[in-house]
Parts: C-alpha cells; sequence; structure tokens
C-alpha cells in the first residue's frame, strides 16, 4: 500500500486535533505539524467536507474532531484522501493465484487500519 503526501499530511492534522484541547486554526496546525499552508488548508476542508472535523470561524473558533478520537479509524481518513481502492484488473492465467494473496493482502490492511483509531495513535506515542 503506498501512502500520498496528501494522506499523510490528513493523519498528521487529525493527530493534532485529537491532541488539542479545543478547536486550534489551521495555521497553527500548518505550523506546528510542518504542512505546507496552503496544502493544509485544502486538507481540513476535504475532512470538514467529509464529515470528519468541525469548523467554526472567529477569535474562539477553529478546527476540532467531529466524533471522539476513540471513534474515528485511520481508514476513515485514508478513504477521505485516497478514495475506495477499486477492484483490480483479472490477472492472466499463470498469475492468477496471485489475485488470493492481493485479496488476503487487502483484507490485512483494512483490518489493521479500521481497527486503529486515532486514540490509540496517540496512546502508542506517549
Amino acid at each position: 500500500m503506498r501512502i500520498s503526501a496528501r494522506t499523510q499530511y490528513a493523519l498528521t492534522a487529525m493527530l493534532a486535533l485529537a491532541a488539542a484541547e479545543g478547536p486550534v486554526n489551521a495555521e497553527w496546525i500548518a505550523a506546528t505539524q510542518e504542512i505546507p499552508r496552503r496544502f493544509c488548508d485544502n486538507i481540513l476542508l476535504q475532512l470538514r467536507r467529509a464529515g470528519l472535523i468541525r469548523s467554526q470561524r472567529g477569535p474562539e473558533g477553529g478546527y476540532w474532531l467531529a466524533r471522539p478520537a476513540t471513534e474515528i479509524a485511520l481508514a476513515d481518513v485514508i478513504r477521505v484522501t485516497e478514495g475506495v481502492e477499486p477492484v483490480g484488473r483479472p490477472l492472466p492465467k499463470a498469475a492468477a493465484p496471485l489475485a488470493e494473496i492481493w485479496a488476503e493482502l487487502h483484507d490485512h490492511e483494512d483490518r489493521l487500519l479500521s481497527g486503529t483509531t486515532l486514540a490509540d495513535v496517540l496512546a502508542g506515542s506517549g
């Protein structure tokens, strides 16, 4: 599995929000997490449209998680930024047995990422 820079930045931003104690602004996220500002703004918009984060304008505003960190899996974020992986094309005769291995690998990845929450990652970093 390849993870794009967009997905890495999105996961980083989500972890920063999960660790924050209240709303934080995009400038703070971009600066503290070393995410290019315009890229950060676009990612935050994408995450907000997907319902993973919320935002409020104004001096008391900022961004925060839409649900507790214990309820947001890494797979939720990855699906927003990467989309859902399409079904692979059929393999030629000699390689046909690989299809089962690729499916197993995909299932393992999905179980791992769906079963790991933002809170799990933060707990592991302490």
